[in-house]
């Protein structure tokens, strides 16, 4: 797709498969992990510091759907719903 070529299925990021951009960023993709989990389109945000994201997210009244969890490798994601819509924060 666009010149853009995916790894093979990352365990460690729930079987995603990821590309790198040419503007250095990073693509993934995969499917729900269990049944009760909806397809969604899901933008992951950089942040400096995952924890008072999360904490801004609360204070604004978004749900923390997943809590910062460390992925061995990538860092440290959590997932955040406000008004129905999902975001992803990232912390390298």
């Amino acid at each position: 797709m666009h010149g853009v070529t995916f790894s093979n299925a990352d365990q460690n990021l729930g079987n995603a498969r990821t590309a790198r951009l040419a503007n250095g960023g990073m693509l993934g993709i995969r499917a729900p992990m269990h049944e009760a989990e909806k397809p969604v389109v899901r933008p992951y945000i950089l942040v400096k510091d995952i924890d008072a994201a999360v904490a801004a997210a609360a204070n604004s009244g978004a749900e923390i759907a997943v809590p910062p969890m460390k992925i061995a490798g990538y860092g440290t994601c959590a997932i955040v719903i406000q008004n129905g819509i999902e975001s992803g924060l990232w912390q390298l």
